[in-house]
């Protein structure tokens, strides 16, 4: 998490290419880290609550959550305004731990098949109802919100489920009874700062990266990145809407015909540098418009 986080920090302090923390192998890389955070979330709801919800400790630890997901809202909301975090993984982990309370006492393959079902859920059931920006964290709207760090509920209770099954498997199973008997060599081996660290995992989420900005800013005084080159800048961002929703070969045309259409009618420097409101200008609207066309019909072709 950390690393990723760092190479999105010099992405934004412009030492890497515009795009590289949302594109390739890092944004599968960023996938994974959140996948694994709401499946070890859901083994450890059945790791603590199995044998019963302990009400007290699982309101606490929820409180917590949702807190410190309030606290990551409000600072991103004065931090990055256009890109503010509304729902991130903290707000991921809180729905879902509510939601996973239903789903504690289930046959584990019972659970297995709702998460599937979470997983397939944004491939069939997407619908306009759910564009409402009050709806957005449900993770059915036809349009991806923009935000630093956006997983709604579908399909990402998927892995959460997929813990609390797993978690079922493993306390049903004969390794617990294993753990326990090495359960001292297994402590004096292992205290370490990593040890610290996984106990207080959320301080650390919470504190890790205004502190890689703060470090970053610092480097940034004393040596600055290099100007950003505006052409690659704004292709490396348009591919990356784009292919949320389209092909590749279809982004590529797209972009580079709306790049062309930019620069031939004066408009690109004036978009680069904010000037120009891509939602209200019809002049955009316009080149979009002509570009799709002309994008899908020699994708149409090529075919």
């Amino acid at each position: 998490m950390a690393v990723y986080h760092f190479t999105w920090d010099l992405e934004y302090f412009g030492y890497v290419e515009p795009g590289t923390a949302g594109t390739g192998g890092w944004r599968l890389f960023a996938r994974l880290i959140a996948g694994s955070f709401l499946f070890l979330a859901g083994l450890s709801l059945v790791l603590g609550h199995g044998d019963g919800v302990r009400a007290r400790p699982f309101l606490i630890r929820l409180a917590k959550i949702a807190a410190a997901a309030a606290l990551v809202t409000v600072g991103t909301w004065f931090a990055f305004r256009e890109t503010f975090i509304f729902f991130g993984i903290l707000h991921a982990i809180a729905a879902a731990s509510v939601i996973g309370l239903l789903f504690l006492r289930l046959p584990a393959a019972l659970t297995f098949a709702a998460a599937a079902a979470a997983a397939m859920a944004p491939l069939y059931l997407r619908a306009p109802l759910f564009d409402h920006p009050a709806l957005w964290w449900v993770g059915l709207s036809t349009q991806i919100p923009r935000s630093n760090d956006y997983v709604p509920l579908l399909p990402w209770l998927a892995p959460f489920l997929a813990g609390i099954g797993a978690g079922r498997l493993l306390v049903a199973s004969t390794i617990p009874a294993r753990l326990a008997a090495t359960k001292e060599t297994v402590t004096a081996r292992w205290k370490t700062l990593l040890a610290a660290a996984g106990r207080h995992s959320l301080a650390i989420y919470l504190i890790h990266q205004p502190v890689l900005i703060a470090l970053l800013y610092g480097v940034s005084l004393a040596v600055p990145a290099p100007a950003a080159d505006p052409v690659a800048g704004y292709r490396a961002s348009c591919t990356r809407a784009c292919e949320a929703e389209r092909g590749a070969g279809f982004c590529g045309r797209f972009c580079e015909c709306t790049l062309d259409r930019l620069t031939e009618r004066n408009l690109f420097a004036d978009l680069t540098r904010g000037a120009i409101d891509v939602a209200k200008d019809d002049r955009i609207t316009a080149i979009s418009a002509q570009c799709t066309a002309d994008a899908e019909t020699q994708t149409d072709l090529k075919e």
